[in-house]
């Protein structure tokens, strides 16, 4: 491929038009057009995709999404990862996600989130596996945080039931919870949290059972001349030639595609920490504790209960640069003194605990924290999806049933997610 540096003015390129137009992979749970909906009736989804050759790189939530989208609509789509769906060097990997549809003032991701819980709920139905767990969310601030508040009309217009608290409130009705210096929390009762590397390997138990092909290979991109990619290049050798290709790379963006200028993504180093809660104590885990955000001076968030792996905590401020491949993923002295300590003054009862578990793992952050959706400037039957910045896993069935959608002409781009916004 070419290795000239790309303006994003240059970023605008016409997406694949039909099945034969041109020539036919969150770690974390923290802040960060209008998603259709397709028929009910899953079973009788469009078959755009009919005679379409199709190659996903990455299965974490965007490509294993995506390629089980593009599967159901007609495509035969091989679906390619380095080391496996929720594998430990993943932005998908680890144990829960957050899923929340509080956004701030950007409706397209609450929209995107409502739409994604229906699909997390219907895929848990469909394979006989709870991937979902309903705790409710709080957002709590030490003032009237517009990021809450400027959510509210929204999550009203959307019929997402909430509630907003006073510091006062919120330690009454959770004790578990100090409430100094708490001013306001938003309460989202539908909310609550994915297991996050379960999710992705159950979406490729999924594509496999539906017909999808499955590739455990480090992929790069191939040839790509006349506007359009022809192929993609293993490292065992071997080249798959597609017509429709889609890299969801996560971390690994910056490294499939060198030449964008700012990177498509910048991973950075993350520390998730678990500590242990006392025995016979049910109101430290999710059965009477709702997961949480709490902004501030930082921003921390946390599930307790996680699975029964312990009560999850961790710091949302990015930090430093990371190498997802060959990156140290021992956790921090640092680290684990400031999640302590911010745990202990917001949770009196955990102090003193164990820490039982811990892991590093990387958000790969886009240059303005918003998904990247959208074609190569060079390859019209080339997309790319990534961007999640510690807030994408739980948008991953929503964002594949656009993406899918999107590639085989049934709805056009959505700007928002746009590589031309970014100039050039």
């Amino acid at each position: 491929m070419t290795s000239r540096r790309i303006s994003r003015r240059q970023a605008i390129a016409t997406g694949l038009a039909g099945a034969g137009a041109a020539a036919l992979g969150g770690c974390g749970d923290g802040a960060g057009g209008t998603a259709q909906s397709p028929p009910a009736d899953r079973e009788s989804a469009s078959q755009a995709g009919q005679g379409v050759r199709a190659v996903v790189v990455g299965a974490g939530a965007f490509g294993g999404w995506t390629a089980l989208e593009l599967l159901r609509r007609g495509a035969r789509v091989t679906l390619v990862d380095a080391w496996g769906p929720g594998n430990s060097r993943a932005s998908s990997g680890g144990e829960t996600r957050v899923i929340r549809a509080t956004y701030g003032a950007d409706r397209i991701y609450s929209e995107m989130v409502v739409r994604a819980l229906e699909l997390w709920k219907e895929a848990g139905e469909r394979w006989n596996d709870r991937l979902f767990f309903e705790t409710g969310a709080l957002w709590m601030s030490d003032g009237v945080d517009p990021y809450a508040t400027d959510a509210v009309p929204i999550l009203a217009d959307l019929g997402v039931p909430f509630e907003e608290l006073t510091g006062e409130e919120l330690g009454r009705r959770y004790p578990q919870i100090n409430p100094d210096g708490i001013a306001y929390a938003l309460h989202e009762k539908s909310a609550g949290y994915l297991l996050a590397r379960r999710g992705c390997q159950r979406v490729l138990e999924g594509f496999l059972a539906e017909g999808g092909e499955y590739r455990q290979a480090k992929a790069a991109a191939g040839t790509m001349t006349g506007g359009a990619m022809r192929d993609v290049r293993l490292a065992t050798g071997e080249t798959i030639v597609a017509d429709l290709f889609v890299f969801a790379g996560g971390p690994w963006l910056a490294e499939l595609f060198p030449g964008f200028d700012p990177p498509l993504v910048s991973p950075t180093r993350q520390e998730i920490l678990y500590f242990g809660t006392p025995p016979g104590r049910p109101d430290l885990t999710d059965a009477e504790l709702p997961v949480w955000v709490e902004t501030g001076a930082s921003l921390f968030y946390g599930v307790p209960g996680s699975n029964y792996r312990g009560f999850k905590v961790a710091d949302d401020t990015r930090g430093a640069p990371f190498d997802p491949t060959g990156g140290d993923r021992a956790p921090s002295p640092e680290a684990i003194r400031t999640g302590r300590s911010y745990m202990e003054r917001r949770f009196p009862a955990m102090r003193g605990a164990p820490l039982i578990e811990a892991r590093v793992c990387q958000y790969e952050q886009s240059a303005d924290g918003h998904l990247i959706v959208d074609t190569h400037p060079e390859a019209a039957n080339a997309w790319i999806a990534g961007g999640g910045s510690g807030h994408g896993y739980k948008l991953g069935p929503a964002l594949g049933e656009m993406l899918a959608a999107q590639a085989l002409g049934e709805r056009e781009k959505e700007p928002f997610f746009g590589l031309d916004r970014f100039g050039g």
